[in-house]
């Protein structure tokens, strides 16, 4: 059985933001949400060297560096937001299954901006969602 490269990344994310959510309450319990992006950010910079493509990565288009650029902040302004619902109390077995379903945006949008087909089981896929953490949240 043949499994697609994409699989494996995916793989990858979820188990690597598995341990991200409980770092994250670990790191809460001792400083603020702001420290904590602050730490985050280092991190990331760490390794970021480790996958820049190199000159590639200056070969963009305007457009296409100002929609990487938007990501970036508005990636940051998540993770502070993340980290914050944490630092405020929030319980990392529902923030983090929260915060994690902003996929649901894309589904979402998706159809409209990309021009994507949501199939019916995706949609049920959303529902469950849904439905998982409005149970998580009670």
């Amino acid at each position: 059985m043949h499994v697609a490269p994409w699989f494996w990344f995916s793989v990858a994310v979820l188990l690597s933001w598995g341990v991200v959510g409980l770092l994250q309450k670990l790191s809460t319990n001792r400083l603020s949400g702001e420290s904590a992006t602050i730490w985050l950010i280092v991190g990331f910079l760490l390794f970021q060297p480790l996958i820049f493509p190199g000159k590639a990565a200056l070969e963009v288009s305007f457009y296409a560096a100002v929609l990487g650029v938007l990501g970036g902040l508005l990636n940051s302004l998540g993770a502070w937001a993340l980290l914050e619902a944490m630092h405020s109390g929030g319980k990392a077995s529902v923030v983090a299954p929260f915060t994690a379903m902003y996929p649901i945006v894309v589904v979402l949008v998706a159809p409209l901006l990309l021009h994507e087909t949501v199939t019916l089981l995706q949609g049920l896929g959303v529902l469950c969602g849904l439905a998982a953490v409005a149970l998580l949240s009670s």
